[in-house]
């Protein structure tokens, strides 16, 4: 079989298999959720948040640890964020009733603020890694401690704001998963981890392959074909989300993706042995951030301005931007990537 050929089927099973166990990994989370009395609000943010983005974990830490792949790894990361903005236009596009922006909570803006302070503070500390060499402790960089505090901060914050906004609601009793016992959701929840755990393991050497067959940059490959996979458990919790009519819970999974994903960042540079991390990767993720930072910023707009228009019956001007963004991201990469 021509080797490319072969390549990509790789990639394609890898994928696969990551969308499916995000999927139930979403699922059984839920019911873990519900069994053990976590608000589904809650759920949104944190718990799915986690588990849809350990694809990015497992994959980023192959990726410094295994593959030597630090490009790849920062790649991973800052696409999955660029991505799971682009899903918002996915999910503008499906949910038919009206705008999305028109009908989210604005209590949104909170994650999304977050993620606009972490991506400045990565941004920031991505530029100074390419000009000043060896601010680190041990072989971690200096930043990696402020970004799990920032992290932290901001689930406590939004913990303590989201308990105050229900505190004026009653939960529904009924439970949506009586067949199911803790046990069984727990054990299930635990196969499908290892799955993503297995195929994200092995995604960033199919990276590696990609670039080098087609010649192409480890910041590019990183940034849209290995996001592009471990991504897929946020749509397939985004597309399930919206099925069920919970579209905060959708909105709320997408932004705290990205909390976590830039939490990935400083575990992958514990990992990293080679010294700290941003100092040893492209600058040109730093389009990436910039590329992020200016969809949050539409996101914000949207969730404040609530424009209730939409272009040509499909999506608003708001999902326009975003996606105009991520397409010149990805070409500004492949042209210019390092």
């Amino acid at each position: 079989m021509n080797q490319a050929i072969l390549v990509w089927l790789e990639f394609g099973i890898c994928a696969a298999f990551i969308a499916v166990a995000g999927w139930r990994l979403s699922l059984y989370g839920d019911v873990i959720a519900e069994k053990t009395g976590l608000g589904r609000t809650w759920i949104g943010v944190v718990l799915l948040a986690s588990v849809t983005s350990l694809p990015e974990l497992v994959t980023g830490v192959s990726a410094v640890a295994g593959a030597n792949q630090p490009n790849i790894a920062v790649g991973n990361v800052l696409g999955a964020c660029v991505l799971n903005l682009t899903y918002l236009v996915v999910l503008d596009l499906i949910h038919r009733e009206e705008s999305i922006y028109t009908k989210a909570r604005q209590g949104h803006i909170l994650s999304a603020g977050f993620c606009v302070l972490l991506l400045g503070f990565v941004g920031f500390s991505l530029l100074l890694a390419q000009r000043i060499d060896g601010v680190s402790l041990g072989h971690i960089g200096i930043y990696s401690p402020v970004i799990v505090a920032l992290y932290l901060l901001s689930m406590r914050v939004v913990y303590s704001y989201e308990k105050k906004q229900m505190a004026g609601y009653v939960e529904e009793a009924a439970e949506r998963y009586p067949h199911l016992k803790l046990r069984q959701a727990v054990i299930r929840f635990s196969l499908a981890a290892l799955v993503v755990v297995g195929a994200g393991t092995w995604l960033p050497f199919i990276g590696q392959e990609i670039a080098e067959l087609h010649n192409w940059h480890a910041s590019f490959v990183g940034t849209l074909f290995i996001a592009a996979a471990t991504s897929l458990p946020e749509l397939a919790v985004t597309l399930s989300a919206v099925r069920l009519g919970a579209l905060d819970m959708a909105i709320a999974n997408l932004l705290g993706s990205n909390l976590f994903n830039l939490l990935v960042l400083a575990v992958d540079d514990a990992f990293y042995l080679r010294g700290p991390l941003l100092s040893h990767v492209s600058a040109a993720h730093t389009v990436s951030v910039m590329s992020a930072l200016t969809m949050i910023g539409a996101v914000i707009v949207g969730l404040l301005y609530r424009p209730p228009g939409r272009l040509f019956r499909t999506v608003g001007w708001i999902s326009i931007l975003l996606l105009w963004i991520y397409l010149t991201n990805a070409y500004v990469l492949f042209r210019f990537g390092g």
